[in-house]
């Protein structure tokens, strides 16, 4: 009855969505005020029953109900609670539903915090909101119903894939779906925006803390997934450039080029057309990254469907809402006119480069990971496109980024001269330097990769700290003073370049060794003596492990004792790699234990990582910049810089 009750909220919430799509819309065109009114309630209501319904599911997969076919094909009784309630959104039906609830819950975000808004402009939004609702929860139910029933239900389940039981990728899809879905509600701003004919100072406020947020959790996100794939595929790599990977770093790259580019239009009203573009595009990407995932174009590890007929849906829907506002955009383009003027050395030209080098290095990544499909479809070839591609043209976009950044958060805005605010800049540039020639000494000269991002990193944490001296007048006093929003900017631009630290390090100088190891025989690996002690058969909660144990000593001192495993879950009939890491802050010992061989020795893999952690501590530290920013109180605060017109009295 429960699940009944789930399947009839989500009808519910289609209906209430397609009401309020039309009537607010309606009423903010002729004035109504009453009908304006209605986007509000209808957007809370919306959320609960999706969320009704989301819970209805999930209370399936924890009673294990099998008589629910989505339930039967993605959990078992022996499995973990964790996981069951993971499984939920563990597979292409429970995780389109978490994205519709996502999407329902910040559409009534918008209603239950957008108080200062003005009518005509909320009422626009919502029901933006609500027409993207109502393409999804049309997709859902006509093509990807989780609530379907068998006739004759299983006494088990067929278990959650085995690569998916994993505390890192039970938090990893919801962090990035409250990314993704986020950058809606920059979508919605912005054809709201482009309806209304206007663009000011005051949409750039009250746009800009729902992309922060947004790229606040795809942030966390894509983190959280780089760390799983790290430790959990036991391939020692935190990156491969993944046609999946790349789908959620595309909408990163242009949430973070819409962020700074709408600083200008609020500080300067400059660069209006381009926001509203990058606004639109930042969504598409979404819509373009759910496409991949679940179109079948691609096979993946992290793919969830290979329906077709799914992937013509989400097609049509990327094509209605961005062609649909690309063809509004032209339409209204003309009425965007900027009204600051900057001189070719000032803030807004450093921001205008900024955009422009993160709107480039995503369209790179775009056609490294879409070209291969379209070469197979027009030129009938098959093309790889592999990380040397990615490492070498990308790389040299992030290190002019780099090298701008901290330049160009210090220079005055309309007008500069680069020589005043460069000798702000002089400790941290012989800092980055110090620490780039340290870095060409402790790896005798092996590779320039470390020097020039270490260089880079320090030069963007000592940027960032010199930036906030600088705000606070050189006055240890007033920087407990500084706006939240300066101190969050600095946190983010801070982690950015202890991630650019880690990647770097990472690359330059890992170390990887691969034999046949013996019990009791030791071997080294630079400098480290390993020995294999031991390996046993040991049994878990729903798989059989095989689970070695492996000392590692330096200079004569035992440094860490570690358990790679390797597991079967039966059920599945599916083998993980589980890796052994004794993390540290300057090195990760990152073991992997492999099969046994017909001489009794077992293949082992040794990882020596340096600086591994530093990619999610900047990454961490990111996250925590924006939500320091988000914490800033003249996000909370109405923007004020325009009163909404006065409406029509109601039709009678």
């Amino acid at each position: 009855m429960i699940v009944e009750l789930g399947h009839f909220a989500l009808i519910l919430a289609l209906m209430i969505a397609s009401v309020q799509a039309v009537i607010p819309l309606v009423g903010a065109h002729k004035g109504w005020r009453g009908w304006m009114a209605l986007a509000g309630p209808a957007a809370t209501a919306q959320f609960l029953c999706v969320a009704a319904s989301f819970a209805a599911l999930t209370y399936a997969f924890v009673t294990s109900d099998f008589s629910l076919r989505l339930v039967t094909l993605n959990s078992h009784t022996a499995k973990p609670m964790l996981y069951k309630i993971s499984g939920v959104w563990g597979n292409h039906e429970g995780s389109m539903l978490l994205w519709v609830l996502i999407l329902a819950l910040f559409g009534a975000s918008a209603h239950w915090f957008g108080q200062g808004l003005p009518e005509r402009l909320r009422a626009r939004v919502l029901s933006v909101q609500a027409m993207i609702g109502v393409a999804f929860l049309a997709f859902i139910l006509f093509t990807s119903n989780p609530f379907l029933r068998l006739g004759v239900p299983p006494f088990d389940g067929q278990d959650l894939n085995p690569l998916l039981q994993d505390p890192g990728l039970a938090f990893h899809p919801p962090f990035l779906y409250l990314g993704y879905v986020g950058l809606s509600m920059a979508f919605s701003f912005a054809v709201a925006a482009l309806i209304e004919g206007r663009v000011d100072a005051a949409w750039a406020r009250w746009v800009r803390p729902w992309t922060l947020a947004a790229w606040m959790f795809l942030t966390v996100g894509i983190a959280l997934g780089s760390w799983w794939a790290y430790y959990e595929l036991g391939w020692g790599g935190f990156w491969f450039w993944d046609p999946v990977e790349n789908a959620s770093f595309m909408p990163w790259l242009i949430a973070a080029a819409l962020l700074h580019s709408a600083i200008v239009v609020e500080k300067r009203e400059a660069l209006k057309s381009w926001t509203i573009l990058l606004a639109i595009l930042a969504f598409g990407f979404s819509l373009i990254g759910t496409f991949i995932v679940r179109s079948g174009v691609i096979t993946s590890v992290h793919a969830f469907a290979n329906d077709p007929e799914r992937g013509i849906f989400i097609l049509a829907i990327l094509g209605v809402f961005i062609g649909g506002a690309l063809t509004l955009f032209a339409a209204r383009a003309g009425s965007m006119e900027a009204k600051g003027v900057f001189a070719v050395v000032s803030r807004e030209s450093a921001l205008v480069l900024n955009n422009v080098l993160l709107a480039v290095a995503a369209f790179v990544v775009f056609v490294g990971t879409l070209w291969p499909l379209i070469a197979e479809l027009a030129l009938d070839r098959k093309l790889s496109v592999g990380a040397p591609f990615f490492n070498q043209a990308f790389t040299p976009f992030m290190v002019i980024l780099a090298a701008i950044l901290p330049l160009g958060a210090i220079i005055p805005w309309k007008r500069a001269r680069v020589g005043r605010s460069v000798k702000a800049l002089y400790p941290a540039l012989i800092l980055a330097l110090a620490l780039g020639a340290l870095a060409f000494v402790v790896g005798t000269g092996q590779s320039a990769l470390a020097p020039i991002g270490v260089a880079l990193g320090s030069w963007l944490i000592a940027g960032a700290a010199v930036e906030i001296w600088q705000r606070a007048g050189r006055t240890p006093a007033r920087l407990a003073r500084l706006p939240r929003a300066d101190w969050g900017k600095a946190m983010a631009h801070s982690g950015l370049g202890v991630t650019f630290i880690g990647i770097a390090c990472l690359m330059a100088w890992d170390v990887e060794d691969i034999r046949v190891a013996r019990v009791g025989e030791p071997y080294e690996v630079a400098g480290y003596e390993i020995t294999l002690d031991g390996v046993e058969q040991v049994e878990g909660p729903n798989y059989v492990s095989t689970l070695a144990t492996i000392r590692m000593a330096r200079n004569g001192r035992e440094v860490a004792i570690l358990h790679p495993e390797k597991r079967v879950y039966p059920v599945a009939g599916m083998p993980t790699t589980e890796a052994a890491i004794s993390n540290g802050v300057w090195r990760d010992l990152y073991l992997v234990i492999g099969d046994e061989q017909a001489d009794g020795g077992w293949t082992v893999r040794t990882y020596i990582k340096p600086f591994a952690n530093w990619i999610w501590a900047g990454a961490i530290v990111m996250g925590l910049g924006g939500l320091v920013s988000l914490t800033d109180r003249r996000y909370r605060v109405a923007a004020g810089a325009r009163r909404a017109p006065a409406v029509a009295a109601p039709a009678e």
